[in-house]
């Protein structure tokens, strides 16, 4: 009888952690949430920290023994979900690494692509979907072919750089050209986006 109640107290809690709103992990951060406005913070916590053996000679490559914060996570979308915009090569031979993880292909920088940090990607179920994107007083739809690892990096796969920040949007040179963000603010911008 102990281990009748044992078990059923266990399954009880089981579900209250399953039910409990901001308890789950990150994947369900992928639909409207009205916990929205919280701080990043308290919606997206580190997971893990990846700390590499060795440096590479780039200069946003990781550095031997520093730790880089992991994030099985990204903050709940909106119609107005925050993000930094990053600039990634999508070319053979560029910053973005290995091939598009979405269709296993390089793209020209022409193209207007993205890669979204691991929660956003949500295990590819974005793949070769658009997503509108507004900045700078404008608004452009891009693609999105690659995920922004938030988990791994330091490797070559991932061309030695740490592991995404969870709020990221890494666009193609087109990208921020069609927001028309030149200059001294490319590199980091922050920016809306939206499912389109």
């Amino acid at each position: 009888m102990a281990a009748t109640n044992y078990l059923f107290a266990l399954a009880i809690a089981c579900l209250l952690l399953v039910s409990l709103p901001g308890l789950s992990c990150c994947d369900d951060h992928n639909v409207d949430d009205p916990r929205r406005g919280r701080d990043l913070a308290e919606e997206c916590k580190p997971s893990g920290t990846l700390r590499p053996t060795t440096s590479h000679s780039c200069e946003d490559c990781c550095k031997a023994g520093q730790s880089y914060p992991t994030y099985l996570c990204s903050p709940p979308t909106s119609s107005s979900t925050k993000a930094v915009m990053t600039l990634n090569d999508f070319e053979a031979g560029g910053d973005g690494g290995d091939p598009s993880e979405c269709d296993d292909k390089f793209h020209n920088n022409t193209e207007n692509v993205v890669a979204l940090s691991t929660g956003w990607y949500a295990k590819g179920r974005r793949c070769n979907k658009n997503i509108q994107i507004n900045a700078n007083g404008k608004s452009v739809l891009a693609k999105v072919v690659d995920e922004c690892d938030s988990l791994q990096g330091c490797d070559r796969e991932h061309a030695f750089q740490p592991p995404c920040r969870p709020n990221v949007v890494d666009a193609s040179k087109a990208v921020w050209d069609a927001l028309n963000i030149t200059g001294d603010d490319v590199g980091e911008y922050d920016i809306t986006w939206s499912d389109a």
